[in-house]
């Protein structure tokens, strides 16, 4: 299986993060993995965007087109890489609120940051929190929920548990998105 993941957001939102836990995950797969920044994180609050390849790639690059996934930690860097994804078949799961536009795409929106807001998380495991709504509403993403739980548990022991239990609350809000 191939899967190309695009992930974007702002500096200090934990996107490259992601990336760590999506290759780690998939190292305890046995699966191929790519992942790389297209963008630096050389200021907090800068634009960050971010590959994974799992499968039978050669270069972390991913072109025009080619995304089966875009996963946004903040609605305008959605809208900024929506360039990435495939025509047919490309997700978008975005942190927005009701008044994020309309695409061509499939689209889950959850607004997370409200929820964060709310104390229902912390706002340092927004990314995590996303990345359970992925797992929650992507029946292609080629990794399953406890694949993600060891990778998290592997990546940083010292907040597995709490950053597992955004995840699960995650999936759990996923489930009721419409």
């Amino acid at each position: 299986m191939k899967y190309q993941v695009v992930i974007a957001g702002i500096g200090g939102q934990g996107a490259v993060f992601l990336v760590k836990v999506l290759s780690i995950a998939a190292s305890l797969n046995d699966q191929k993995c790519l992942g790389t920044e297209n963008h630096g994180m050389s200021q907090r609050g800068g634009q960050v965007s971010c590959y994974v390849k799992v499968g039978d790639f050669y270069s972390p690059a991913i072109d025009q087109g080619q995304a089966d996934l875009l996963i946004a930690l903040e609605g305008n860097e959605a809208l900024r890489n929506i360039q990435y994804l495939k025509r047919d078949g490309g997700t978008i799961i975005v942190n927005a609120d009701e008044n994020f536009p309309k695409t061509e795409y499939e689209t889950i929106k959850i607004d997370a940051f409200s929820k964060a807001k709310n104390r229902e998380f912390p706002i340092q495991a927004l990314n995590v929190y996303m990345l359970g709504v992925t797992l929650a509403r992507d029946s292609h993403f080629p990794f399953s929920q406890e694949n993600i739980e060891e990778a998290i548990r592997v990546m940083n022991p010292k907040v597995a548990e709490q950053n597992i239990g955004v995840l699960h609350l995650a999936i759990k809000d996923a489930k009721g998105i419409v």
